[in-house]
């Protein structure tokens, strides 16, 4: 069996790794990146993040041009949606990026080997005919979608996000099961293109982690949009093209074309032949790890969703940063309190550190500010006035320990609060920090001074 030798193999080649394998190889290390996609960029570039995002681009450009055009006095006949021109367009989004993946791993040096990794030791790993080396191993093959027991996918009815990324038509009633950002975002697209669409919820709200007044007006907005939203529902099973539920001892019955169960994602550690490794799991089937992402294993790391934290994109690509630094002998750093979080409804939610409801059931002593983007001038120009900023902040320092944001364009917005909590920033800095006019990060500025009671354009 053929070996080659290297610093650093990176198993997953999803955002963490490699960005994890970039920064290693910016950083002079010998560095394979292992994945059984041909394409790389990982569930996110090819199945989830980028697609969804292109559809929903796709789909809010749709329902300006039917339903709001006309407000804007653009006069638009027949428009009528064409699905494969619209998939065509997301899948050509997604071969550039994949692409421009591949073209910088190329110009890196960074060696690209195709087919699936599994542990022969500690520091190999064998990958088809052929076996790899090194003294320092990362583990980021991300995760997969949990599937129901009693529902299992199978590709044509019930479905998880990636067969809903690749729907050749719009069902005539669509039921996602689950309420969080996963089922909101691909709901909201098909809910758009025409679909009768109900969100299915076990919990008794969707985007369970927000605060209740986030959720509350999100709840009631995607309804006015045509979204069915049922929350402590629990599915108990489909059969003869319906999706029963019980609440309260009362039976739910929703008719389904489809069904798309997004309950959750779990860590994608199959196959890899781990205990080959000495590498253990925590109780949740994570792979345990210690405060710099050391696994039980010397010289095996772990990043990403296969850990403890967020299941987050951009989480993975700060711990691959991070690792690949500490492997080179530098110091890496991640800030895992500060992670936003965004669901790219629209309106969009965007949350980062704690909500005002998590701060009060822990006994904070609290301020809050809070500014409407009904009073901006720039989000009532850009038909975008529903929502709102939140900015929770110490009641003695000052200091800001969590914003959350529904609105328009969210998760542009929440970037320089988490800018000003990087450094410890009050409420006051963001407040007297100067914002361009008009824009909607005034509404920022505007809920910074509002944790003072001293907003300007609202009372």
């Amino acid at each position: 069996m053929p070996s080659q030798s290297f610093d650093l193999i990176v198993i997953g080649a999803g955002p963490g790794g490699y960005v994890c394998a970039f920064r290693a190889a910016q950083l002079g290390l010998k560095v394979a990146l292992v994945d059984k996609r041909a394409t790389l960029g990982g569930t996110c570039l090819n199945v989830g993040c980028i697609p969804s995002k292109a559809l929903l681009a796709s789909s809010e450009h749709f329902l300006f041009a039917q339903k709001h055009a006309a407000e804007h006095g653009i006069k638009i006949d027949g428009v009528s949606i064409d699905v494969a021109t619209m998939l065509k367009k997301k899948d050509g989004i997604v071969a550039k990026l994949t692409g421009g993946v591949a073209a910088l791993a190329k110009a890196r040096k960074v060696v690209v080997v195709t087919g699936e990794a599994k542990f022969v030791s500690a520091n190999t790993v064998a990958v088809g005919d052929q076996q790899l080396t090194a003294e320092n191993i990362v583990i980021a093959t991300g995760s997969a979608p949990v599937e129901l027991p009693f529902m299992k996918f199978d590709g044509e009815t019930i479905i998880s996000s990636t067969e809903a990324l690749t729907l050749a038509s719009v069902p005539k009633k669509l039921v996602v099961v689950g309420g969080g950002a996963i089922g909101l975002e691909l709901g909201s697209v098909w809910a758009r293109l025409g679909s009768d669409v109900t969100i299915v919820e076990f919990l008794p709200k969707i985007a369970a982690t927000s605060d209740d007044d986030i959720v509350r007006n999100l709840t009631r907005l995607l309804q006015k949009q045509g979204l069915k939203i049922e929350c402590n529902a629990k599915v108990t099973v489909f059969a003869k093209g319906v999706l029963t539920a019980e609440r309260d001892g009362k039976i739910l019955e929703f008719p389904a074309d489809k069904v798309l169960v997004s309950v959750g994602r779990r860590p994608f550690t199959d196959n890899l032949n781990l205990s080959a490794a000495g590498v253990e799991l925590t109780d949740k089937k994570r792979i345990k790890v210690d405060a710099h992402l050391k696994t039980t294993t010397p010289g095996v790391w772990a990043i990403g969703d296969v850990i403890d934290g967020p299941m987050l994109a951009h989480k993975a690509e700060e711990d691959g940063v991070a690792v690949a630094e500490w492997i080179a002998g530098r110091h890496g750093h991640v800030n895992w309190d500060l992670m936003p979080a965004i669901i790219y409804t629209e309106p969009e939610v965007a949350t980062v550190g704690l909500g005002e409801d998590a701060a009060k059931a822990r006994g904070l002593a609290i301020n809050v500010g809070k500014f409407n983007f009904a009073a901006n001038a720039r989000a009532l120009a850009n038909d975008a006035g529903d929502g709102f900023v939140k900015i929770i902040a110490d009641a003695k320092t000052d200091k800001i320990l969590g914003a959350q944001i529904l609105g328009r364009n969210a998760g542009e917005l929440i970037s320089e609060i988490v800018t000003h909590m990087e450094y410890g920033g009050s409420a006051e800095d963001l407040a007297r920090t100067i914002h361009a006019h008009p824009t909607m990060s005034e509404a920022v500025k505007e809920a910074g001074m509002a944790v003072s009671k001293s907003a300007i354009h609202a009372l």
